[in-house]
């Protein structure tokens, strides 16, 4: 097994598996009744009523609310159930089935869009470096920089597939909005560990160069041969192509570097500069420490997925602890989940360590589709556009795409008795992750205790990649 190979799919891009859900129940369409006799018929009443009520499609039909559109332009008046849905949250996790669907990204505008005109959400986060939010912050706050070069430098590897234009077109609307919102902007975070970009560095070693000189040369000499001076794809080849002696060696020394900052405050800046210095030097941390692992057995695959799961958790909480943002994550369903449904893989997952982090503060969204198209890695390494069917009965995607509406929304916290008894039962969904197939292909998901809310939708097409 080439390890290497495996490892950039799985670190560097959201989770590589495939779900699944369990056989659906009747139709929630009701036959006519026999209009022969008053008795006949109140007894078929009743009875397709009771029928009715044990279907969990029906009883879902009682509480779902209909998607008007998955695209992000025109009015917003059908997700103001959303806005009920969420409530209060202060970081909301939408997810992702598949890793390249057109309307998965488009949702997900769709959905920030409202959070932000509607909701005072003022931040959107995505499985991406923490570097790689820096440059797109920049970009879509101060219009630093070039879209299309960011995106074709940021974007590479495993996390080509946020390379596409709907995410383009995002980031061009969060432009515009600043331009005219100047004083309150909305912010890009990137939360992962699978990269840290030279800018990271320049940041940290001019920190120190201003307000503790005394520590500069030390901060240089731990940092030695680590700043990228290639493209990113590059760059992380390049590491893992190290022995896993050298990666532990560097790990420690980024870890000694966090160490340094963390010291003393300094006397000649204010506490906000040494706040993101400190978290600077953390992601490079984070990075070093996700290449540190022995991915030769599961345990350390085990071992690594806990710490990025983890760290992307705690990049999230720490950005909207530090600016009071109300932040949409956008990531793939295992990751933006309640729980684990993979546990081979990922012992824990990043909104587990959210709900743990912030409670109710954070409410996570599944996205769900019946049949369609996207792009992943096959198992040649090499990007190709797939097409999976209609969901099969007995599957979790046919229940639900048997709900009276074609796209909608449901609150799972809120459903009706047969509802709740689906949700809570072990069911199977597609889930795909970066490559198709993936490492583990029909895990059993247990809806009610993974996410608080579903979109369905019942038909998708591949996203429109840029490179």
């Amino acid at each position: 097994m080439n390890t290497h190979k495996l490892l950039l799919s799985a670190l560097l891009v959201p989770l590589s598996a495939t779900l699944a859900i369990s056989p659906a129940a009747t139709a929630a369409t009701p036959p006519a009744t026999s209009t022969a006799s008053a008795a006949t018929s109140l007894a078929g009443l009743q009875e397709v009523t009771s029928s009715t009520f044990r279907s969990p499609e029906a009883a879902l039909s009682r509480v779902a609310h209909t998607l008007r559109t998955t695209e992000p332009g025109g009015g917003l008046a059908d997700l103001r159930p959303f806005g009920r849905m969420i409530g209060n949250a202060r970081v909301v996790g939408v997810g992702e089935a598949t890793h390249s669907s057109h309307e998965f990204f488009t949702v997900k505008h769709r959905a920030f869009r409202y959070l932000v005109e509607k909701k005072g959400f003022r931040a959107f986060a995505l499985e991406a470096a923490w570097s790689t939010g820096l440059r797109l912050d920049a970009y879509v706050t101060r219009g630093e920089g070039d879209l299309k070069q960011i995106m074709n430098e940021e974007f590479q590897g495993d996390y080509r597939w946020w390379n596409n234009a709907e995410y383009r077109d995002l980031f061009q609307w969060m432009r515009a909005y600043n331009v005219k919102h100047p004083k309150d902007p909305v912010r890009f975070v990137g939360d992962d560990g699978g990269f840290a970009g030279a800018e990271l560095y320049d940041k940290v070693s001019a920190y120190a160069a201003k307000a503790r000189p005394e520590i500069a040369p030390q901060l240089a000499e731990l940092y030695q041969g680590l700043r990228p001076t290639t493209d990113a794809e590059k760059y992380v080849n390049d590491y893992w192509a190290k022995p896993l002696a050298a990666r532990k060696e560097l790990a420690e020394r980024t870890g000694r570097a966090v160490a340094l900052l963390k010291q003393q405050h300094g006397t000649t800046t204010d506490a906000d500069a040494y706040a993101w210095a400190v978290q600077h030097a953390t992601a490079i941390h984070q990075m070093a420490t996700l290449f540190a692992f022995d991915l030769d057995g599961p345990q350390g695959i085990r071992d690594a997925m806990l710490h990025r799961d983890r760290v992307m958790a705690e990049n999230v909480a720490w950005w909207q602890q530090r600016t009071g943002n109300k932040i949409m994550l956008a990531a793939h369903n295992g990751h933006i989940a309640l729980n684990t449904y993979i546990p081979d893989y990922y012992p824990k997952v990043q909104g587990e360590f959210l709900r743990e982090l912030l409670g109710g503060g954070y409410v996570s969204v599944g996205l769900t589709f019946n049949r369609g198209s996207f792009n992943a890695s096959g198992q040649d390494g090499a990007a190709h556009r797939f097409t999976v069917g209609a969901a099969a009965p007995g599957t979790a995607e046919h229940t639900l795409d048997r709900v009276q509406y074609r796209d909608f929304m449901v609150d799972l916290r809120n459903t009706p008795a047969a509802a709740r008894a689906w949700l809570a039962a072990p069911q199977t969904v597609k889930n795909i992750g970066a490559t198709y197939p993936g490492i583990a292909d029909a895990p059993q998901v247990r809806f009610a205790q993974a996410y608080d809310i579903v979109i369905h939708l019942h038909e998708v097409e591949a996203a429109r990649m840029l490179k």
